[in-house]
């Protein structure tokens, strides 16, 4: 079962999935993203309902959430560099070996799909990188906003660019998000 919980956060609202082992979802609550992220995280772990995609999830208070809400508020207060919340990002092999490598991206650093392609030896994939990063479910924490084009633009991002920017501008020291 998936626990659902809406954070409020400088950036908008979000929804946060967890179950009782580790948090699954993260993203922002405008827009359909957020819906079809839960029924691929619900379908991945096995927590769809029989006979169709509606998740098997609940709205709930859950021990992940309240860490990662904790979390979150140091983050955007540019307190935190870097995030304990156990998380579970169900999705292929190469998916997952995609987002393995966005964890790898230091805080304040950003790379290219090119690189990040090059880094998963398969240099040809800059295409498939980029939609993997796109199919991440774990906002921020799987951190797909540092990855760029490979002409140092901000190129797509699932909560829209101007947020995008804005976390790259509190991770390379241009202030917390609270101010």
């Amino acid at each position: 079962m998936i626990r659902l919980t809406e954070l409020s956060t400088p950036l908008g609202p979000m929804i946060a999935g967890a179950t009782d082992e580790a948090l699954c979802l993260l993203e922002f609550a405008d827009g359909r993203r957020a819906e079809t992220q839960l029924e691929r995280v619900a379908k991945r772990l096995g927590t769809a309902a029989e006979g169709g995609t509606t998740p098997g999830a609940v709205v709930g208070e859950s021990p992940i959430a309240e860490q990662l809400a904790d979390e979150l508020a140091r983050y955007f207060a540019g307190e935190l560099r870097e995030f304990t919340v156990p998380l579970h990002a169900a999705g292929t092999a190469f998916q997952e070996a995609v987002w393995a490598e966005l964890l790898a991206i230091p805080y304040g650093a950003t790379r290219s799909y090119g690189e990040q392609a090059r880094r998963l030896g398969r240099p040809d994939a800059v295409r498939a990188v980029a939609r993997a990063n796109g199919d991440n479910p774990i906002a921020i924490l799987v951190p797909c906003h540092r990855v760029i084009g490979a002409d140092g633009s901000l190129t797509g991002y699932g909560g829209g660019l101007w947020r995008k920017r804005r976390l790259l501008e509190l991770e390379s020291g241009q202030g917390s998000l609270l101010d």
